[in-house]
């Protein structure tokens, strides 16, 4: 079997259609992520030292964090930009912004690796679990320095390794032990392509930042079951999807019942699952 060598703009259209088929999804479950979520944007704010009146940009903003997060701190003398190549997630991400009342804040469908704005823009960029998804992202991480204001920061969370993620791994290792499907490279993107945060602060540098730290931060997420978190799953997560689409029903179903046993293991004596995940906020200054 011939092996197809890695191709980014074809992974990145994959990507689009991936997130945007599972948008529906992260309208249903955003509470149940963004509670346990919620700190890793609210720290990821405070690193990068957003102020009222700052001008940020959130990048892969999803469903819209932490661009709602830093909007409500800028307030309407700043400006937030959340950009996406999914558009059905910015549609819910600007149905959030509305109903808050925030106007200081656009969402714009945009590849995260060619954004589209002057030179020294920005006082702030914010990206919370997407930098791993970037192919390019060197390159990526130069043109974000770039459109910073002199001092200007840059605060970015990605995942620990799988088994600090038993948000993630619990689902992917179960499903590629049942479909027989080995792990990807370990040199692609992925959700833990940069668990290994010194890859990331060496790039980082060599991009030219400088005052690079990195902490870790714990995520809780909390489902009422197994079922629950079995459901949440089947609704959210496009990486899954993706590996399930060309499946039948019937081996589909014994996957997601294989993921519902797995994540019992991890329930408490009344059924109930709090998994706890290792993020990564890393921050750096122009």
């Amino acid at each position: 079997m011939t092996i197809q060598p890695f191709d980014p703009v074809r992974y990145k259209a994959g990507l689009r259609l991936d997130w945007d088929a599972v948008a529906a999804g992260w309208k249903q479950w955003w509470k149940t992520i963004e509670q346990g979520a919620q700190p890793v944007s609210d720290r990821l704010v405070a690193l990068a030292k957003i102020q009222p009146g700052h001008w940020v940009l959130d990048v892969a903003t999803g469903i819209g964090e932490p661009a709602i997060t830093a909007a409500q701190i800028v307030g309407p003398t700043g400006r937030v930009v959340g950009i996406d190549q999914a558009p059905r997630m910015l549609a819910i991400a600007r149905e959030r912004a509305a109903s808050l009342g925030l106007q200081h804040i656009d969402f714009v469908e945009m590849d995260a690796e060619a954004p589209e704005f002057p030179a020294f823009t920005y006082h702030s960029i914010l990206c919370r679990w997407g930098l791993m998804f970037l192919p390019n992202l060197a390159a990526t991480l130069r043109k974000f320095r770039g459109l910073l204001k002199s001092e200007g920061r840059l605060a970015a969370a990605v995942w620990g390794p799988p088994t600090n993620v038993p948000l993630i791994s619990v689902t992917m290792n179960t499903v590629r032990h049942v479909l027989k499907v080995p792990p990807p490279p370990a040199d692609l993107p992925g959700p833990f392509s940069l668990a290994d945060v010194t890859v990331l602060e060496q790039t980082l540098s060599k991009a030219g930042f400088t005052d690079i730290r990195s902490e870790q931060l714990t995520v809780t997420i909390e489902w009422a079951s197994a079922e629950a978190y079995t459901g949440f799953q089947q609704a959210i997560a496009a990486p899954i999807q993706a590996m399930l689409v060309n499946e039948p029903t019937e081996r589909q179903e014994h996957v997601w019942r294989a993921v519902t046993d797995a994540a019992r293991k991890h329930a408490d004596s009344e059924g109930i699952l709090k998994l706890r995940n290792q993020a990564i906020c890393v921050t750096a200054r122009r």
